[in-house]
């Protein structure tokens, strides 16, 4: 992960480990909202995730931390 730089992520969620539970999370929202709608993604979801991040579009504070159930 050489782009974006630690630095800028860590301007937004600024403990390492948090981070990492942020992009998680917002990668899985990320590629379970375009397998419902039937989206191919140009990019990976953790990618997309990441550039959130540095853009300032997500911090820990915007992050949904509910974890649904899914029954099949």
């Amino acid at each position: 992960m050489l782009y974006p730089a630690m630095n800028k992520l860590t301007e937004h969620v600024p403990n390492r480990y948090m981070m990492v539970n942020v992009v998680a999370r917002r990668a899985r929202q990320i590629a379970e909202e375009a397998e419902k709608v039937g989206e191919r993604l140009h990019e990976k979801p953790v990618t997309m995730a990441i550039n959130e991040v540095a853009d300032g579009l997500l911090d820990a504070a915007a992050i949904d931390t509910s974890i649904e159930e899914s029954r099949d």
